[in-house]
């Protein structure tokens, strides 16, 4: 299982607050155990996924500088490019 939070905003987002949870079990997004989804930052956080549920280091990944957290961001780059934010998230197995 992936457990996905959301760990900052830069700018705004209309769909995630800082400490929403994405839960990942394999192929399936468990839905009753997560607050928000956004497409945008799915798109993003799909090609890392498997990858991090199956134990691969995020430091080899280069999604992190030490540990076994992995950072994310969506796609969104806020202000003044968009109206939206970007949004950082923390992703780590459990």
């Amino acid at each position: 299982m992936l457990e996905i939070i959301v760990h900052e905003i830069k700018g705004g987002c209309p769909v995630h607050r800082v400490g929403d949870k994405i839960v990942v079990h394999g192929p399936e997004i468990d839905l009753k155990r997560t607050d928000s989804l956004c497409t945008h930052a799915l798109s993003t956080l799909l090609h890392y996924t498997t990858a991090l549920e199956k134990g691969v280091d995020p430091v080899e990944l280069g999604l992190a500088a030490e540990g076994d957290t992995a950072f994310v961001q969506c796609l969104d780059p806020g202000p003044p490019y968009t109206d939206g934010g970007t949004v950082v998230f923390r992703c780590r197995k459990k």
